[in-house]
């Protein structure tokens, strides 16, 4: 179990999962460079953060709901977490309200789906945080992307669960290393926020000019 001052943003599990060095820059360096993805970003996030929560039609609807789980070493917070009124003995109780409720977490992000499954694992990772705080188990979720503006159903497998976990012991492995990983300088780059300061097409041509000059000096 880790303590309090151990907790890692679940933010930074999707960045590690996305890009261990954008992880590294953002997170250990404190790099963060705004442009109009990551604004687009925060305003989506801040709007589904807002409001009180609300009841409908046997949805429950809490924002900004505080997550931890010391079992991975993780904290922050859930965009959505819709709690359906459900016949389930295995559903929780909610203090104030009558009968039992399925959590079902809603991770809400900007543009279309990613290649990879960094967005399933930050989803997979706040279920996990619910599951630890309310005893509770979690079959689903969901992506809402802000493009096409409709959900993506995510199941929780064995398979999403065992990479969650395995992103989170690497993610702490690596800020007790303190060490910012090499830039490897492929599509994920494109339209990454930090290119100016990660510069991955520099270090590209560097690590060329070093395998040159190192053959060069082999033929000697």
């Amino acid at each position: 179990m880790f303590s309090d001052d151990d907790l890692i943003p679940i933010s930074a599990l999707q960045h590690y999962a996305f890009c261990p060095r954008q992880c590294a820059l953002i997170h250990i360096e404190r790099q963060w460079v705004e442009n109009r993805l990551t604004a687009e970003g925060r305003v989506l996030h801040e709007k589904a953060h807002a409001g009180e929560c609300e009841l409908r039609d046997g949805v429950l609807t809490a924002r900004g709901l505080a997550l931890v789980s010391r079992r991975l070493g993780l904290a922050g917070q859930a965009d959505v977490v819709e709690f359906h009124l459900s016949p389930d003995p295995a559903g929780v109780t909610l203090p104030g309200r009558v009968g039992r409720w399925r959590p079902f977490p809603v991770e809400y992000k900007r543009g279309r789906p990613k290649r990879g499954n960094c967005d399933e694992i930050q989803l997979c990772a706040q279920a996990m945080c619910l599951e630890e705080m309310l005893a509770t188990t979690i079959q689903a979720g969901a992506l809402f992307y802000g493009e096409p503006r409709r959900r993506k159903d995510v199941a929780l497998s064995a398979t999403l669960r065992g990479a969650a976990e395995r992103a989170a012991g690497e993610l702490h492995t690596l800020f007790d290393s303190r060490i910012t990983p090499a830039p490897v300088n492929d599509e994920r780059c494109r339209n990454c926020s930090l290119t100016e300061v990660c510069l991955p097409g520099a270090a590209s041509r560097k690590r060329v000019l070093r395998w040159v000059e190192a053959r060069l000096r082999a033929g000697e």
